[in-house]
């Protein structure tokens, strides 16, 4: 899913005293207790099903708040379920306004950008277009309108010099803020394909009405994992102790099934 700050070295020092100071989650703030319990604050993208998003309900659920929800308790933290700005996301990280991001947070190139978990799901980036559209290859997305979303895994793979013939011959890519809207788009014909990670396009597949396809031709390969502040390894460590021990007992695979994403994690 979805780029880099610098971090200047004077912020780099204060942030790392900070994190070295504290036992908790995040900053000081963040580490304060409620009921007895330290809080564990997740910052995450509340448009990004199955990973996190907002129900019909107005709950925040999700296979990654699950994930945090069952650390948590096995933990004894309090979990707060934080959206955030996908854009801000290392802002609100690097400012301890948040413990970590989780929620589909692709690791591949930015393994030295964050203290990073252990992968835990294999991903794809895949183009949806609608089953009627005649589109079958990227061939035939030559001439075409192609949405993304931005910040998004897919945006930065079609950035990459081994796909820019491919973006070239697309009339326009048209970045959105969310898949909703992406879909929206395509649906209005405003867009003829999506450029997206393909366990958020099957989710959005089967919640729709529409008929849409996956494109058998996959744009680029990607692996989720929780993110943590450079310097906040021990929580991280922390983090990663629980989820292989949920591994351990079958925990992670019940998740897993219950969200349908047992063909994508990774054992």
């Amino acid at each position: 899913m979805k780029k880099n700050w610098t971090i200047r070295l004077l912020a780099g020092v204060a942030a790392g005293a900070m994190a070295f100071s504290m036992v908790g989650c995040g900053s000081s703030k963040d580490n304060s207790k409620s009921g007895g319990k330290e809080k564990f604050i997740v910052g995450f993208d509340a448009a990004f099903p199955p990973y996190g998003y907002q129900d019909e309900n107005g709950e925040y659920v999700g296979f990654d708040l699950d994930l945090a929800a069952e650390v948590c308790k096995r933990n004894d933290w309090e979990l707060v379920k934080q959206p955030i700005d996908w854009n801000a996301k290392d802002m609100e990280l690097n400012s301890g306004t948040i413990s970590c991001i989780w929620n589909g947070f692709t690791m591949n190139g930015r393994e030295d950008e964050y203290a990073w978990t252990e992968p835990y799901v294999d991903n794809s980036q895949v183009f949806v277009v609608k089953e009627d559209s005649g589109i079958a290859t990227f061939d035939d997305l030559a001439g075409k309108s192609v949405a993304v979303q931005t910040d998004s895994s897919a945006e930065a793979a079609l950035k990459e010099d081994d796909n820019k013939e491919l973006k070239d011959s697309f009339k326009e890519l048209v970045v959105v803020s969310d898949y909703n809207t992406a879909f929206m788009n395509l649906d209005s014909n405003a867009v003829e394909a999506i450029a997206m990670d393909i366990g958020v396009a099957k989710y959005q597949m089967e919640s729709r009405d529409g008929k849409y396809k996956i494109l058998d031709d996959v744009l680029s390969a990607e692996q989720y994992a929780v993110g943590f502040a450079k310097n906040n390894t021990e929580l991280r460590d922390k983090v990663q102790k629980t989820l292989d021990e949920m591994r351990e007992d079958g925990k992670f695979a019940e998740i897993a099934e219950k969200w349908d994403l047992t063909d994508s994690v990774i054992d």
